[in-house]
């Protein structure tokens, strides 16, 4: 396939994997930042749990709903004065890091909160009735506990953000979608679009191939 490319398309198409990559190991690594204590907080902060704050969880669910809410095409529209704001342009990779953290953001908190809800209350009963304060309760039980399910969760989210990258490019956000559109689409170079899909394809089972194997060597019921 590689082979029928010319040089220079071939260069361009390994730049723009690089930059897909950038995009979204930043985006991610950010919106892990920002979304994991929001799901931890959003997992422990209803009536009767660790960190009971009901109106603040309903007004930050309120907030983490609309984010995830909004198409991500519309969203990287939406915040272009943010993003220059943060980035100092609209266009290129680095702009394109503001919208997909802003996106995978929100989506990390709700996976995050789901895998901590599947911890067994049992442990944090147990935890309670030794002593444990809130938050050594999610340091060693809920976190630990949850690792295998929040790993995956991760991956999900690694996997939409390159998806999400590849729309980026309909605005000049750079890496794969940009060089899609570019020549595969504008060009009418069927060839240059059906590589970047390929490219596409191999980062996703990469990503998922990767994630699933630390989420099984991560639980405690696959060991020994």
């Amino acid at each position: 396939m590689f082979d029928i490319l010319p040089p220079a398309i071939v260069d361009l198409l390994i730049e723009a994997t690089r930059a897909t990559l950038y995009m979204v190991a930043i985006a991610a690594f950010i919106g892990t930042v920002i979304g994991l204590p929001i799901g931890v907080f959003l997992a422990t902060s209803r009536k009767g749990e660790l960190f009971a704050a009901p109106l603040a969880n309903h007004i930050l669910g309120l907030i983490v709903n609309a984010a995830r809410s909004t198409p991500f095409i519309i969203l990287v529209v939406a915040i272009i004065p943010f993003t220059r704001l943060i980035a100092g342009t609209s266009i290129g990779t680095n702009a394109a890091i503001v919208p997909l953290t802003v996106a995978a953001a929100p989506f990390i908190a709700r996976l995050i909160e789901a895998a901590i809800r599947e911890v067994d209350q049992g442990l944090v009963e147990a935890a309670r009735a030794m002593g444990a304060s809130p938050l050594q309760i999610v340091r060693k039980v809920l976190l630990p506990e949850a690792l295998p399910a929040i790993t995956l969760a991760l991956t999900l989210a690694v996997v939409s953000l390159i998806g999400y990258s590849a729309m980026v490019g309909a605005v000049g956000g750079g890496g794969l979608g940009d060089l899609g559109i570019r020549f595969g689409y504008q060009r009418f170079m069927p060839d240059v679009m059906l590589a970047v899909v390929i490219v596409l394809i191999v980062l996703v089972q990469g990503v998922q191939s990767i994630g699933d194997f630390l989420a099984r060597r991560l639980d405690k019921r696959n060991r020994g």
